[in-house]
């Protein structure tokens, strides 16, 4: 921000299996140092208690299912096998899931104490995709009214 002169960010994927990255947002934004990256042990933890939280919401069986879909992004620059992941996003509890954690440390040799880099792709994997617009839509900059069919045309993002 302070390079560009932009007045925010967006944040998008970013935070997706790291709530942590607020904090760090907020460090940044202050001129605080921004802490590390957690080791595996406190994202396991973090897991654990998002899993109780949306229990508390949803139900423990529509949690579970819920839930499935943020191992992987909380799991990302981890070395946690194949086998271990796909038991992961098959739990249906969250004592399930509890044993499936406290066994990465026990039975797979996964070092807790492990961080990632920083910097991880969370995105699409082959850059950015292309921006497209509707025909006619620069056509005349001043026209405050969008080409016709403009409202029907989605780019896929």
């Amino acid at each position: 921000m302070a390079t560009t002169g932009c007045d925010g960010v967006v944040v998008g994927r970013g935070c997706l299996g790291r709530p942590w990255l607020f904090g760090a947002l907020d460090c940044a934004l202050r001129g605080e140092p921004v802490p590390p990256e957690p080791p595996l042990a406190e994202a396991l933890a973090v897991m654990r208690l998002h899993l109780r939280l949306l229990c508390a919401h949803l139900g423990e069986a529509r949690a579970a299912r819920d839930f499935r879909k943020h191992v992987g992004w909380y799991l990302t620059g981890f070395p946690v096998g194949r086998a271990q992941r796909r038991a992961l996003v098959a739990i249906s509890s969250a004592d399930e899931l509890d044993g499936l954690l406290d066994s990465l440390a026990l039975d797979g040799g996964v070092d807790l104490s492990m961080r990632v880099p920083r910097v991880l792709p969370r995105g699409p994997v082959n850059g950015p995709r292309r921006v497209a617009l509707p025909a006619g839509w620069l056509d005349d900059p001043d026209d405050p009214n969008p080409p016709a069919g403009a409202e029907e045309f989605t780019s896929g993002g």
